[in-house]
């Protein structure tokens, strides 16, 4: 890729307009046209990451960049959806389901030309389950042989935990308990290896925010290896020459663009800045279905857009007024008039169809048992109800909702409502720390299984963010854990959703779908419902 043509195309880009003379291009072409020619595919990739570090991010945005830097030992096939060797070429499960053998390819390398082998992979899981690190999903990790008490700081002995590199490239991962979905799990960003390394170097190992994820330190497994993070402006990966697989990588290089708008995105892709959308503003949905040969694409995806409670203010306090605020939601009347990209209205925290997953008790729209459950509460036809605030991160069609709801609440309960918005860090910092009333939500799964939707109520977990925390939900949840026969698992996750409407920590408001614009040349983008994306597989048709 010619470096005066990648800066030419960047200025361009991030000018904000399309300049039709830059380095290398003629006057016709548009920063997609050269790009596709070049090998390099321009994203939208929704907010700036705060950080690349698979072990601490949480966000969506974050999970996309990563996944064209990091590879799993095992991953997940564009085509069969199921597992496919990664970093390891094949495995082997015991009869019981405890004990996993991975056999490393003796060919994986880091982007700096180090082997990988299993003792990173061992380091990596003893960072993300050291307590120090206070990673959000180190609770992944206690399916693993002495998990929990490692986790907990209980055990200092790693060497205890069910991970052990038996050679240089043969791995063994012991579970406390067969987990059905293990393989997919090991597909999520936080269980693939990371340089350890390097991470030492920089000081990283027990602490977040280190260096060691910048430009110009950061090591890669992936087909791609970091070459520029500029702030708020673009996130640029290159091929990776040290990928074991570097032959099958079609795209020289991607571009990740942080536009927080849907309205500033549309007109990028209009005007020939991006290749591939994050999404797209509910009002130009319509128009672009109603086109032919139109780029709008819509496609399934296992997740689940939701409102938090933060039960720890009053009233929000009284499972009684939460209720009665998920009931007085139209969600119907969401998806139809405000989403409209063929989402469903949610009467279950699970998604229907995860892992098989079908609720036995759905919450739906229902005013006059709102008004009924508010006044037993103490506020009827909301006379005294104190207020609250409804928080949401930046985007229009988050505003759009949430200022629909608002209407619905003072509609149906005589309450009030306020609304305000944060940037994406900020947001994640106030979510973190409780600092909210009611807040818009979104739970994408990494695995299919309805676990884990369930899992984050349990009490404490970093995910949970809601105060909310239940003896009989924990300890019905661990028996999901520990069950065997599917018929009876079945049976303990729909006890654990329904108690998640009955308590209403959350109020679900519909299971999503992936909208987004695509430029016809580019090929094999194959977005599966668990929202893995396999760059190495992508192509762009040149012109």
């Amino acid at each position: 890729m010619p470096e005066l043509f990648r800066r030419g195309i960047l200025r361009a880009i991030l000018s904000g307009v399309v300049i039709a003379g830059f380095a290398g291009c003629t006057r016709s072409e548009r920063p997609v046209d050269r790009a596709a020619k070049d090998g390099i595919l321009l994203i939208g990739n929704g907010a700036e990451p705060p950080d690349l570090d698979p072990h601490v991010v949480t966000g969506v945005p974050e999970f996309h960049i990563i996944d064209a830097l990091f590879e799993g030992l095992v991953e997940e096939d564009p085509d069969t959806r199921g597992p496919e060797p990664g970093i390891a070429t094949r495995w082997t499960v015991s009869a019981d389901g405890l004990v996993y053998r991975f056999w490393l390819r003796e060919d994986a390398k880091w982007s700096d030309g180090k082997a990988i082998i299993a003792q990173d992979v061992v380091r990596s899981y003893e960072r993300i389950m050291n307590p120090a690190l206070a990673s959000e999903y180190a609770y992944l990790f206690e399916v693993l042989e002495n998990g929990p008490t490692y986790i907990a700081g209980e055990l200092d002995d790693f060497s205890k935990v069910g991970v052990t590199a038996l050679e240089d490239h043969l791995l063994e991962i012991r579970l406390r308990h067969p987990v059905p979905y293990f393989l997919s799990l090991l597909t999520y960003t936080c269980w693939r290896p990371l340089p350890i390394h390097v991470i030492e170097e920089h000081d990283g190992l027990r602490k977040r925010g280190s260096r060691w994820t910048r430009e110009g330190n950061l090591v890669s497994s992936g087909a791609f290896q970091l070459t520029e993070w500029r702030q708020d402006r673009v996130v640029v990966v290159e091929r990776n020459p040290h990928y074991w697989d570097a032959e099958t990588v079609s795209l020289n290089a991607i571009h990740f663009f942080p536009v927080s708008s849907s309205d500033t995105e549309e007109r990028m892709f209009r005007s020939g800045q991006l290749h591939i959308t994050n999404e797209v503003p509910l009002a130009k949905i319509q128009p672009y279905r109603e086109m032919v040969d139109t780029p709008l694409r819509i496609e399934p995806q296992l997740g689940t857009y939701y409102f938090r409670f933060n039960v720890t203010r009053p009233p929000l306090d009284d499972a009684r007024v939460r209720r009665a605020m998920s009931l007085a939601i139209d969600r119907q009347a969401i998806v139809e008039k405000i989403s409209q990209g063929g989402q469903t209205p949610a009467g279950s925290f699970s998604p229907p169809g995860a892992g098989g997953f079908i609720p036995s008790l759905m919450i739906g729209y229902d005013p006059e048992a709102a008004r009924r459950l508010l006044a037993e509460a103490g506020y009827p036809d909301g006379l005294g109800f104190p207020g609250a605030e409804f928080l949401y991160n930046t985007s229009e069609s988050h505003r759009l909702i949430a200022e629909a709801v608002q209407q619905m609440w003072k509609r149906e309960l005589g309450i009030d409502v306020a609304l305000y918005n944060q940037e994406w860090k900020v947001y994640l910092d106030s979510m973190s720390n409780l600092d909210f009333g009611l807040a818009r939500s979104g739970w994408v799964a990494v695995y299919n299984d309805a676990n884990q939707f369930l899992e984050i109520m349990t009490t404490g977990n970093p995910n949970n963010r809601t105060g909310w925390g239940s003896e009989d939900y924990d300890r019905w949840h661990d028996a999901s854990m520990r069950e065997r026969d599917p018929v009876e698992r079945m049976k303990l996750l729909q006890r654990l959703d329904a108690i998640l409407m009955e308590e209403a920590p959350v109020a679900p408001v519909y299971h999503y779908t992936q909208i987004y614009l695509q430029d016809a040349r580019v090929e094999n983008w194959n977005p599966g419902p668990l929202d893995n994306r396999r760059y190495k597989y992508v192509r762009l048709k040149g012109e």
